[in-house]
């Protein structure tokens, strides 16, 4: 599997560590950043991840940041990009199989590295259902 991610400065540290994780597991990563400590806003970040998978659609994005809300925000006001905040292996598990999510969110400030692989697990093991949720989505993405 093909992930873009990005952070802002408060997610650096997970950001890191989910790299290299991924890395181990056979993905595809494409790092964008930051690579320092100095403080960015997460739009920014989140518009080069959304970007990036709007283009490539076989790929997936993450982003990271304090709490994973803002990025989740920012996120979701690309056409076309279905972000969920992930907080544990269900909440990965239903975002892919219900709602076809393309871009994982969560927060270093509220999730270990532990977890973390838990969510990155569900959410590489797991893929959209389809059937019922199928109508969802096309709602979901025929709002502008």
């Amino acid at each position: 599997m093909k992930f873009y991610i990005a952070t802002d400065h408060a997610g650096l540290d997970l950001k890191d560590y989910t790299v290299e994780l991924l890395k181990e597991k056979g993905h595809e990563v494409i790092d964008l950043g930051p690579f320092s400590r100095d403080r960015v806003d997460y739009p920014d970040y989140a518009l080069s991840v959304c970007k990036a998978v709007l283009a490539d659609n076989t790929a997936h994005g993450i982003l990271i940041c304090g709490s994973g809300i803002g990025m989740s925000m920012a996120a979701n006001r690309h056409s076309g990009i279905r972000a969920a905040l992930c907080h544990d292996a269900y909440t990965a598990t239903v975002a892919r199989g219900h709602n076809d999510a393309n871009v994982l969110c969560f927060g270093e400030r509220i999730i270990g590295k532990g977890v973390c692989e838990s969510i990155l697990d569900a959410w590489i093991g797991g893929s959209f259902e389809g059937g019922r949720h199928t109508g969802r989505v096309e709602k979901i993405e025929a709002i502008h």
